[in-house]
C-alpha cells in the first residue's frame, strides 16, 4: 500500500502516538482490503456514542486520544448517544448519566459536531460524489444509493480514526467497480406504507448476503421511503447501497440473477418482527432512523388535537437540527403528551431501567434489534397504527 511521504511519517509516529495508531488502522485495513493508497474525505460519522452499547475500554482510550490533544482533521459528526438530556437524564441512574455525559465532553475536546444523530445528512447534506468515512449503517446506505456520495460502512475505530486523519483506504465502495448491481428485486406489488419499505428491506438483508440490489416496482418512494428501506437493509445484511429509480436508467440488466418480492413476503416479515401480541405497548416510538422535518410535519398533522393516552409513553425522536428547525410542529405534538427526544433514540438507550416491556414501531430496524438490545417485545406497525395506539381517539 503507497502512503505520501506525510503519511509515512504519522505511520513512523513522528506526529505523535494517538496519530500514529489512527494510521496503523487505516494501513491495516487498507491492506486487508487491498487498497493501494489512502484517499481524502470530505467528512467522518462517528458510531459508538452511546454509553449503553460503547461500556468502559472504549471510553478510557477515547480520553487518551483527547488527552493527548487530538482533533478532527475534518468535519465530523456522531451517532447517538444514550439519553435526552432534557427527559430521559431525568429517569436514569445518576451513575450512567454521569459517564454518558463525560464520554459527551470528550468527543467535544476532540472538536465533534454535537449531532447525536444516524442521520448526519439533514444536517449537512454530502457533495454528490465525495468520499466518506461513515460507521452508522442506515447513514451509509443512504449517502450510497439516495444521495450519491461514496462511503464503505465503517466501524467506530475505522470512522475516528478516519476523522482524525482525514482519509480513509481506496476500497470497496470508493471505487466505482464495486458499485455495480449483481442482483435485480423485482417488488411485484407497489408498497404503500412505510412499514412496507422496512420490511421490504429486513427481507432482502436476509437474501442478498453483500449482493447490491438493483430494485424495481418501487413506485414513486420519498426519501423518507428509501431511509427506512436502507436503515432495514443494513440492520439484517451486509449490503452498503442499492440502486433503483434514476439510478438504474443505464444499467445492463440482462445478465443480472433475479428474485421477485411477493406481498406475501412483505406481510410475513412483519409479522415475523413482531414477537408481541399485546394491544398495549408501554412505549409507542417513532423516529428510527431519526425523523425528517417532513417526518415531524407529518406526524403533527396526522395527531391533530388529540392527547395521548395515560397508559403509554410516545417518543418521537429526531435530531437537535431538525427539533430547531421544526419548532412550530414540534410544540404540536408535545401538546398531546407525546416527547420528541433529540440526542437519542429507543435502541441505544435503557429502555429495560424505564420499565418499558413491550415496544410498538413503524421501524423495522427497531423491531429487528429491540428484543436482544432492549430486552423489549415488538410489534411493528405504520405510523397510522402507531398513533391511532398511542393517542385518544
Amino acid at each position: 500500500m503507497y502512503l505520501t511521504r506525510e503519511e509515512e511519517r504519522i505511520y513512523d509516529g513522528e506526529y505523535g502516538w494517538a496519530k500514529q495508531v489512527c494510521m496503523k488502522i487505516m494501513v491495516k485495513l487498507g491492506e486487508l482490503y487491498d487498497a493501494s493508497r489512502l484517499i481524502p474525505v470530505e467528512s467522518a460519522h462517528v458510531s459508538g456514542v452511546s454509553y449503553k452499547t460503547l461500556g468502559d475500554a472504549p471510553t478510557d482510550f477515547l480520553e487518551a486520544l483527547a488527552d493527548a490533544g487530538e482533533k478532527v482533521a475534518v468535519e465530523a459528526t456522531l451517532n447517538p448517544q444514550s439519553l435526552d438530556p432534557q427527559y430521559l437524564a431525568e429517569r436514569l441512574p445518576e451513575s450512567l448519566v454521569k459517564t454518558q455525559l463525560k464520554l459527551c465532553e470528550i468527543f467535544q475536546k476532540m472538536g465533534f459536531k454535537i449531532s447525536y444523530t444516524c442521520t448526519p445528512y439533514y444536517i449537512k447534506t454530502p457533495t454528490r460524489g465525495a468520499h466518506l468515512a461513515w460507521a452508522e449503517s442506515s447513514a451509509v446506505v443512504y449517502a450510497n444509493s439516495v444521495l450519491g456520495a461514496w462511503t464503505n460502512r465503517e466501524g467506530g475505530p475505522s470512522a475516528l480514526a478516519a476523522a482524525i486523519i482525514g482519509k480513509t483506504p481506496d476500497c470497496g465502495i470508493h471505487k466505482a467497480e464495486n458499485r455495480k448491481p449483481k442482483i435485480m428485486i423485482e417488488v411485484r406489488e407497489p408498497l404503500e406504507r412505510e412499514v412496507d419499505y422496512g420490511a421490504l428491506g429486513i427481507f432482502l438483508g436476509k437474501v442478498l448476503e453483500d449482493k447490491i440490489p438493483l430494485i424495481t416496482g418501487l413506485r414513486n418512494p420519498t426519501p423518507e421511503n428509501l431511509k427506512q428501506l436502507g436503515a432495514a437493509l443494513a440492520s439484517a445484511g451486509m449490503v452498503n447501497m442499492f440502486h433503483c429509480g434514476g439510478t438504474s436508467a443505464k444499467i445492463e440488466r440482462e445478465h443480472l440473477e433475479k428474485i421477485t418480492v411477493e406481498p406475501k413476503n412483505i406481510q410475513e416479515t412483519i409479522e415475523e418482527l413482531t414477537t408481541t401480541s399485546t394491544s398495549k405497548p408501554d412505549l409507542v416510538f417513532v423516529g428510527c432512523p431519526h425523523c425528517s422535518p417532513s417526518e415531524i410535519r407529518e406526524i403533527a398533522e396526522k395527531m391533530g388535537d388529540r392527547k395521548v393516552r395515560e397508559d403509554v409513553e410516545f417518543w418521537v425522536c429526531t435530531s437537535r437540527y431538525v427539533k430547531e428547525k421544526t419548532k412550530s410542529h414540534v410544540q404540536k405534538i408535545e401538546a398531546s403528551g407525546a416527547k420528541v427526544i433529540t440526542d437519542t433514540c429507543a435502541v441505544v438507550t435503557w429502555t429495560d431501567k424505564l420499565g418499558i416491556k413491550t415496544i410498538m414501531t413503524n421501524s423495522a430496524k427497531t423491531a429487528h434489534y429491540a428484543p436482544t438490545l432492549n430486552k423489549a417485545e415488538v410489534q411493528l406497525a405504520s405510523l397510522k397504527e402507531c398513533l391511532k395506539t398511542a393517542l385518544k381517539q
